[in-house]
């Protein structure tokens, strides 16, 4: 294996939850989420080249990644809806970590009801980013940033509500 193959593959294996995140920030379904990690990583290989270490690589991870899941959600909006089996199995709490994984279900689906870049906002601040980081990953100025976030965490607190989710 050349070691430029060697070097990616370890980054990536180093760092694969921040793909897990955004494919789930922008895929509600298990499958569809799969294919959007392996269309990141995809992205991510091509793209590698061009990374010349100006930026953190975790920095440079979001901006391919979130770039890729706007363009890939955006190709996936014009798919035919597809209705998932188990949407209307109940779950029952056996214990607090099921619990955090139903709250944290709650999210996500609440999260799909924001617009692409709200998700992004979101995804970036549920990653501890800062406002000049977010401003930075996205390509608008900070105060933008700040507004926009305090506008989508707002939003969202709404649907959380609107939807009945216990938090």
């Amino acid at each position: 294996m050349k070691e430029t193959e060697a070097t990616f593959l370890a980054l990536i294996n180093h760092h694969k939850a921040i793909i897990h995140k955004v494919s789930k920030m922008y895929m509600d379904d298990a499958e569809q989420q799969r294919d959007l990690f392996q269309e990141i990583v995809l992205q991510l290989w091509k793209a590698y080249p061009t990374f010349k270490g100006n930026s953190k690589f975790t920095t440079w991870m979001y901006r391919v990644g979130l770039n890729t899941a706007l363009v890939y959600f955006k190709k996936d909006k014009r798919k035919v809806d597809k209705i998932a089996l188990d949407e209307n199995i109940d779950v029952i709490d056996v214990n607090e970590s099921e619990s955090k994984e139903e709250k944290l279900a709650y999210l996500y689906k609440a999260v799909q009801e924001l617009n692409a870049i709200e998700k992004a906002l979101i995804f970036l601040f549920l990653e501890n980013q800062s406002h000049r980081e977010i401003a930075e990953n996205l390509g608008i100025s900070e105060v933008n940033a700040r507004v926009k976030l305090k506008r989508t965490k707002e939003k969202l607190q709404f649907i959380i509500k609107k939807n009945g989710y216990e938090f």
